[in-house]
């Protein structure tokens, strides 16, 4: 009873519904659609914050993998799976590919049981929406129950670690994408900058001349190889140890279920699914994540170096290199007036720093497997779905708020092309190794610019130097 305004008022109590499972009795707000064991690790596990249904790719990981595993079942015994049974669970699953009901899944990602919890949570909530399709009550199980039928001819060992795969590909997909739009960004630019001569830099020295166009181009280009990377790793993933079970020996799978079952869930999907030679093996296998999260650090890695690039090309603007500009996105300084920081490939920077952590996390996970199953799957799943969320997002980023909007400093670059000692490696070919050395010694001692001391050493002609020291000469094929 609470008191509202001068006035007694009583609050509504929440209806509730009574489950039980190994552990007793157990009350479930009446329209929840999880069950007794997703609200006891609801309990459990109050450890990140972070809940499954801020990672949905998984959720639709679980549906489909429990879509594929109903068809197969009433394929294989439609009294133990009904086709009206089928279809309910269908319908449950096919709403939670929309994106309904994800908010019943409010399972910390965190949790030990090597997923049960999430299989179970998947279980109770597509029996439960199941149940209404066929005009019955939540809880009424002897209708549609999560573990007779939902759950039909799976474990978690089986059904969790298959739609992990599953989960990982659907987001692979986004990832790609937004990997793909990155590149056509650096593209766009490597061809506005293709006429910028600038100084390449080696060990941050002066090296030799290239174009801003060219710069951009290679970045492209890197993150391009690490988006086709990501795709040809996406194979390990196909592989799937559906009907397998508890350990992979296929206990109270019915025959010829593991086929079926995969064969549904590569159409469900679209994607080349197939069958584990060894099940036993896939079971305690967690090779495919290693690969997978390998290949994000390798991302991050590349992705971090071009942020570092970014910082220190529009370093300055008076005292650093300033050959080209990053969007002004915010104030740099509370004391400091005037100053903008590039806040963009910092946040890109720690976004990298933050996947390769992951990384280390998700191989320490794979390393702690023991005997016929690895328990830390769980966390591997929330590192790697964590990596590919931050990535998605921080790429786009990075593109819309940082690439998108760098113009070039033509005239600073062209002047630290004429200035640096690096343009006498073109007179190697012509006036030798020795003598070029030299020169670079001159005009670093006396400030000259190489083209003034071979002028006034009378070493080339006039129209030699012309054409021996052009840097537009030197950068090469240009893009």
């Amino acid at each position: 009873m609470k008191k509202r305004n001068g006035r007694r008022t009583y609050k509504r109590p929440t209806r509730m519904r009574v489950e039980h499972d190994l552990l007793g009795k157990k009350s479930i707000p009446a329209d929840a659609y999880y069950g007794v064991q997703s609200a006891r690790a609801m309990e459990n596990f109050s450890i990140s914050g972070v809940h499954l249904h801020l990672y949905p790719d998984l959720i639709r990981g679980l549906a489909m993998v429990k879509m594929a595993a109903a068809r197969a079942n009433h394929e294989c015994d439609p009294k133990a799976m009904p086709r009206r049974v089928m279809l309910a669970i269908e319908a449950a699953c096919r709403e939670i590919l929309a994106g309904n009901f994800h908010n019943q899944f409010a399972i910390d990602v965190f949790q030990g049981g090597a997923g049960t919890s999430t299989n179970m949570a998947a279980n109770e909530i597509i029996a439960n929406r199941a149940l209404e399709h066929l005009g019955k009550k939540k809880g009424d199980y002897k209708h549609c129950d999560p573990h007779d039928h939902v759950n039909l001819a799976q474990s978690t060992n089986d059904a969790y670690p298959s739609a992990l795969h599953v989960a990982i590909m659907l987001g692979n997909d986004r990832l790609i994408d937004e990997l793909q739009r990155l590149v056509r960004s650096f593209r766009i630019k490597s061809r506005r900058f293709g006429g910028v001569v600038k100084m390449g830099r080696t060990q941050l020295q002066d090296a030799v001349p290239m174009t801003l166009g060219q710069e951009f181009a290679a970045w492209a280009r890197s993150i391009e190889d690490e988006a086709t990377t990501l795709r040809t790793v996406e194979r390990a993933l196909c592989e799937v140890n559906m009907g397998g079970t508890a350990i992979g020996t296929g206990l109270n799978a019915p025959p010829g279920y593991a086929r079926r079952c995969v064969r549904h869930l590569a159409r469900i999907t679209r994607k080349p699914i197939h069958l584990a030679l060894d099940l036993v093996e896939a079971t305690q296998d967690t090779q495919a994540y290693v690969l997978y999260s390998s290949v994000l650090k390798s991302v991050a890695i590349k992705l971090s170096k071009i942020c570092n690039d970014l910082r220190l090309l529009s370093s300055g603007p008076r005292a650093g290199l300033h050959e080209i500009n990053l969007p002004a996105m915010q104030p740099g300084s509370s004391i400091m007036p005037g100053k903008v920081n590039p806040v963009i490939p910092e946040v890109v920077n720690q976004v990298c720093f933050r996947v390769i952590g992951n990384d280390l996390t998700v191989s320490m996970a794979a390393e702690a497997g023991q005997l016929q199953l690895n328990v830390m799957e769980p966390v591997i799943a929330a590192c790697i779905f964590e990596s590919q969320t931050m990535f998605v997002n921080a790429a786009a980023t990075l593109r819309t708020h940082g690439i998108d909007g760098i113009t070039a400093n033509k005239e600073v670059c062209r002047r630290l092309v004429e200035q640096s000692i690096g343009i006498v490696t073109a007179l190697n070919p012509v006036l030798g190794y020795e003598t070029a050395t030299r020169l670079a010694a001159e005009a670093l001692r006396s400030g000259k610019a190489v083209a003034e001391l071979v002028r006034e050493q009378r070493l080339l002609s006039e129209s030699q130097i012309r054409s021996v020291l052009d840097p537009t000469k030197m950068v090469g094929k240009t893009r």
